[in-house]
């Protein structure tokens, strides 16, 4: 699995192995969000054997699964609140990291923490593309 780390509390990650997903409770994360439908990608393990794998090594889960075309002021204000509200570190995850990365900064926007013009520049500092993130502001946060 690649991970970004994005600050003292959060990664973003590609799809995690089961045996990564245990190995993350020895490095202190408290929580795994897994924004990934299920079936989305052959291969992928699914959200019932990740909240497994999860759960075994003492972690936190949450299942919440968004695709571009999907992402809502529900599912932001989630991700964020999880987020803030996990004990300690958290990893979010999709297929690249992207999508996590994207809940996480219009959430930054929504809240006022981040300007709406930052958000190009903050992705490309952490190594991704967040026009997606910007569409939805543009068409969403007026």
């Amino acid at each position: 699995m690649k991970r970004t780390t994005i600050d003292s509390k959060l990664s973003v990650a590609g799809q995690p192995s089961p045996a990564e997903i245990a190995a993350l409770a020895d490095e202190g994360v408290s929580l795994l969000i897994n924004n990934r439908p299920d079936g989305e990608e052959p291969g992928q393990p699914g959200s019932a054997a990740e909240r497994a794998a999860a759960e075994a090594a003492g972690l936190r889960y949450l299942d919440l699964p968004v695709t571009g075309p999907t992402i809502t002021r529900a599912a932001v204000e989630r991700f964020h609140a999880a987020v803030e509200a996990a004990p300690g570190p958290v990893v979010a995850h999709c297929r690249s990291g992207t999508r996590s990365l994207t809940l996480w900064a219009i959430g930054e926007v929504l809240a006022g923490r981040m300007a709406r013009n930052e958000v190009a520049a903050y992705g490309a500092r952490h190594g991704f593309d967040l026009s997606g993130a910007e569409r939805w502001l543009d068409a969403n946060a007026g």
